[in-house]
């Protein structure tokens, strides 16, 4: 038997994937990581956390693995985005990587429009400046660090850095790349025109490759400390959307994601970069050959839960905490949550929003919050399915993975709000299956990932709307959009009183 390793890089921990040539999950291993967060606005990671934690997970995948190592033939990458990893001439890291929910460049995002214009900027990158971005961050270091980034040679991307640790090669793939700010979308290659705008050295930029391409081996060190064989094909993966997109099937137009992870995606599969979404959606390169992604994104999703959860109901599981809500009514008693808890991304560019309960009496109980909470988190996503819809995109199937696949309440809640079947998969592995698949494709098991998606990915139940709730919810969803523009000036108000 041959076998593949999926390594998906993720904001709170790493998770790895042992899969077998029928696609089937063998071993899975997670490992977390701490997120620092020294005062409201910032996100931070040190790199070396996840090299040490992918190293354990990996040294534990192989120590209960009963075949030979040769036998696991490759391993590829699926990781967070946008984050930024700073290196020297010597590829060590300068500082703490900035994650992509780190909201402090505003001002850059500014600097930004005013350098490169807002409608070029569009017409290279298909995407608006957004503080969750790479290139703000760069600026913000190159501001407020000055002497931190004299010494920059280059940067990667979070799950570059773990690669390079991996191989002792460094190299950035297109659909990572497409959310720097920095790559001509289209043309896929680095914006010599917007480096130029804002004096970045297009030598810092890493060299491109394909998703699938094989960059390298494991190296003697890494073989020793994990058991892997030295022999075992790397390949470079992709952003964590886009190999959650490939793990679920998402290849062909028509086919639409839901990813409910620490965010939350709605994904829909582009043949080619010719539509125009006018910014209001990301339009990205896909890790699959040649295709493109368009993706709006609530920037805490399963974060709100975990919050949620955290604050008022540490002492029990995320299955306790849930027990209930299908006893609760649509509409939670007359109670609205607003997911916003770290600002907003898709359909309100908004790092000062934050997140609401509305319409709160002595009656609620938990379980009223905590439906509260999903359904606003599906509110905040169909925002998303509406602008696609609002394009021209016919959406009646969508797949859905995460922490929504995993309630039979919030399954049926997706379907009555999105108005649209929603499909859930027999063996939901997300991104961790998506990077085990570019191995697959890498390694020669299929001539396609369209082949490796069929023979690896299959359905296990489909949710309808009600037709019932279905009325319910749409005047539900029209309340839960009024409240932003009514608490946006309040949040603003509040900025000063932030710590």
């Amino acid at each position: 038997m041959k076998y593949v390793i999926g390594v998906d890089l993720g904001t709170s921990a790493v998770k790895i994937l042992l899969v077998d040539q029928h696609g089937d999950v063998v071993q899975e291993v997670s490992k977390s990581y701490p997120l620092l967060q020294e005062r409201a606005g910032y996100s931070e990671q040190n790199p070396q956390d996840w090299v040490d934690q992918t190293m354990a997970g990996l040294a534990e995948l192989m120590k209960n693995f009963t075949g030979q190592p040769e036998e696991i033939e490759g391993l590829s990458f699926s990781g967070q985005m946008h984050g930024l990893v700073l290196l020297d001439d010597r590829n060590e890291v300068l500082r703490n990587a900035i994650l992509w929910n780190d909201t402090r460049t505003t001002e850059e995002c500014q600097e930004i429009y005013e350098r490169v214009g807002k409608e070029r900027l569009l017409e290279i990158t298909k995407n608006p400046a957004l503080e969750g971005f790479t290139l703000p961050k760069i600026l913000w270091v190159k501001k407020q660090e000055p002497d931190i980034f004299a010494e920059v040679n280059t940067f990667v991307l979070p799950k570059d850095y773990v690669r390079y640790r991996l191989t002792g090669e460094l190299h950035m793939e297109y659909s990572d790349a497409a959310g720097t700010l920095l790559l001509d979308v289209a043309e896929k290659t680095w914006s010599n025109e917007i480096c130029e705008s804002l004096g970045i050295t297009r030598e810092a930029c890493p060299p491109l490759v394909e998703s699938h391409a094989e960059v390298g081996t494991i190296t003697e060190e890494i073989a020793e400390i994990t058991g892997l064989s030295k022999r075992t094909k790397v390949f470079a993966g992709g952003a964590d959307n886009a190999c959650g997109a490939i793990g679920s099937g998402i290849l062909e137009d028509g086919k639409t994601l839901v990813s409910t992870g620490t965010s939350g995606v709605v994904l829909s599969y582009e043949a080619s970069d010719e539509k125009d979404f006018a910014g209001k959606v990301h339009y990205f390169n896909h890790a699959a050959p040649g295709a493109f992604y368009t993706m709006g994104v609530t920037l805490s999703a399963g974060h709100s839960l975990s919050w949620f959860k955290d604050t008022f109901a540490e002492d029990i599981s995320f299955d306790e905490l849930l027990a209930d809500v299908g006893d609760v009514s649509i509409g939670s008693n007359g109670l609205i949550f607003t997911p916003y808890i770290v600002g907003e991304r898709t359909p309100h560019v908004d790092s000062t929003i934050r997140g609401s309960f509305i319409g709160m009496d002595g009656t609620h109980k938990k379980k009223h919050f905590a439906r509260a909470v999903l359904e606003g988190i599906t509110f905040s996503l169909n925002e998303s399915v509406e602008i696609f819809r609002q394009h021209g995109k016919e959406i009646d199937k969508i797949v859905t993975i995460g922490g929504g696949a995993k309630n039979e309440t919030w399954l049926q809640m997706q379907a009555d709000i999105f108005q649209a079947n929603i499909i859930k998969l027999k063996s939901e592995q997300g991104p961790g299956m998506g990077a085990a698949m570019l191995a697959a494709y890498g390694c020669g098991w299929f001539g396609s990932l369209k082949d490796c998606a069929d023979a690896f990915l299959k359905e296990d139940k489909v949710y309808t709307p009600i037709p019932e709730n279905v009325e319910k919810y749409k005047g539900l969803f029209k309340i839960y959009q009024g409240v932003y523009g009514k608490t946006k000036e309040l949040n603003e108000q509040l900025m000063e009183y932030r710590n």
